[in-house]
């Protein structure tokens, strides 16, 4: 473990600086096979909802085996606690607010209130769009949230970020699958722009699948990037009553009832998803990615009710809307056979959204922007089996808009990770905290008294970062 010695002289050779070379070890050269990329993005799931993360209560056992084939890491960050931003990163390589997203996008009123874009300008990097220029065939299907829907009717489509084929929902453009009786799918309805159907919100998950495996066995011979970004257990959770009432006896909190037949049901349909990928032969061509946008829900309506909210982020504290580790620090799993050891739990490093962007560009032999500074750095070598130290630091901002339900979770608005040290506080200074998470990953021993050189240093790059973003 590094010492406070050993940060401060690391940190005065210049090594902290955030760069695209920021992990230790030299990379490899792409693999000589391109693989296909699946890339499943789950909405508002905790880190500890999976079973394989340390769910008790129910199992996920298809996920669980797509773990068990691969490698499971145990310090993956999404670069924001709420959706829209997260997405933005994964998709851009780049942290979010440069393109003034670090909230949820809401409708224009809103968005000016809080001073953020009313969707990712078309003009920011994109992954599928190298994928495609890489010879690549693209489709995103499921969850957009990155511009469209409300009252936000001049948003691009999916296809002016480099998808082929798209299928999203009331929070987005062009074709999509909107929920029977929800007032957000009614507005989005209104906005048209694209094929409309309707359904209901139990089915969406399944549907999804079934989109992304039309795609793939109509492009089994080419090479393919899909996203399959499943929102069915964001809440409110809408599970069939015959599935509901398989979980009616595992918890008295009706809403994790709710929530456990939806997660149950979302594993099984990712187990059929990985079962016809077997069948179709593209088990060993295709490197498949899943991770969580964001921690668990937090509203402030399940405490009043004396519940507490459903999904797990044990044992981290905070949840989705903090920039606490339970907020941001999130299940990620990748498997490619044949490529990747089967059975691996990588707990050494450390990995962001950021990061996928510059990795995938690496292992599909894809070019990078021009002219575009990525913010993440290439762990290609991890995701192969060979963990790496990370030597750049993290960076995260969320104005607390929305604010978590319990008091404990609101975290300062800003937040950086060097090595094991985290620092928090806000623009202005005010509420320092430093934790070791090496020492104490629940984040309850603030360090930065007894640490001033670090604070200081951590602050200092944090509050530089921060200055350099375009928030008014």
């Amino acid at each position: 473990m590094m010492d406070r010695r050993d940060f401060l002289k690391r940190a005065a050779m210049g090594l902290t600086a955030a760069t695209l070379s920021g992990l230790s070890g030299t990379l490899a050269d792409s693999p000589a096979q391109k693989p296909n990329v699946l890339f499943i993005f789950i909405d508002d799931m905790g880190y500890a909802d999976l079973s394989c993360y340390g769910n008790t209560k129910i199992r996920t056992p298809h996920i669980d085996q797509l773990a068990a084939e691969g490698i499971r890491f145990t310090q993956f960050y999404v670069n924001s606690p709420v959706c829209s931003p997260s997405r933005v990163a994964v998709t851009t390589g780049q942290y979010p607010a440069r393109w003034r997203i670090h909230s949820f996008l809401n409708d224009r009123q809103s968005n000016r209130k809080r001073r953020m874009a009313d969707y990712l300008d078309p003009a920011a990097p994109s992954l599928a769009r190298q994928l495609k220029a890489a010879g690549y065939v693209t489709a995103h299907f499921g969850k957009w949230h990155m511009g469209g829907g409300r009252d936000v009717d001049d948003a691009p489509h999916p296809a002016a970020y480099g998808f082929d084929e798209s299928s999203v929902t009331f929070e987005g453009l062009g074709d999509r699958l909107l929920i029977k009786n929800d007032a957000l799918s009614k507005q989005s309805a209104a906005l048209g722009q694209g094929q409309i159907t309707w359904v209901e919100k139990h089915d969406i998950t399944r549907m999804r699948v079934d989109q992304t495996l039309d795609f793939i066995e109509r492009h089994k011979d080419q090479s393919f990037y899909v996203n399959c970004w499943l929102n069915d257990i964001h809440d409110p959770f809408s599970p069939a009553p015959e599935q509901l009432e398989k979980f009616k006896n595992v918890s008295d909190n009706p809403y994790e009832q709710q929530f456990f037949a939806v997660l149950d049901e979302m594993d099984r349909q990712i187990g059929r998803l990985m079962q016809q990928l077997a069948r179709l032969g593209l088990a060993k061509k295709t490197l498949v990615i899943l991770a969580s946008d964001n921690g668990p829900t937090d509203w402030p309506r399940y405490y009043r009710e004396g519940l507490l909210p459903p999904g797990d982020a044990r044992p981290f504290r905070g949840r989705k809307w903090s920039l606490y580790e339970g907020g941001i620090r999130e299940p990620f799993i990748v498997r490619w056979e044949g490529m990747i050891p089967a059975g691996k739990v990588d707990q050494t490093t450390v990995a962001a959204g950021v990061d996928l962007f510059p990795t995938v560009c690496k292992l599909t032999a894809a070019p990078l922007p021009p002219h575009a500074l990525l913010d993440g750095c290439d762990i290609s070598e991890a995701l192969l089996g060979k963990p790496v130290i990370r030597k750049c630091p993290l960076f995260w901002y969320y104005p607390n808009t929305p604010k978590p339900g319990k008091p404990d979770h609101v975290s300062p608005m800003l937040a950086v990770r060097d090595g094991h040290w985290k620092l928090l506080c806000n623009p202005d200074r005010t509420d320092m905290q430093l934790y070791n998470l090496a020492e104490d990953v629940g984040e309850r021993t603030n360090r930065a008294e007894q640490n001033p050189e670090i604070a200081a240093l951590l602050s200092s790059k944090l509050l530089d970062w921060f200055k350099a973003l375009p928030i008014e």
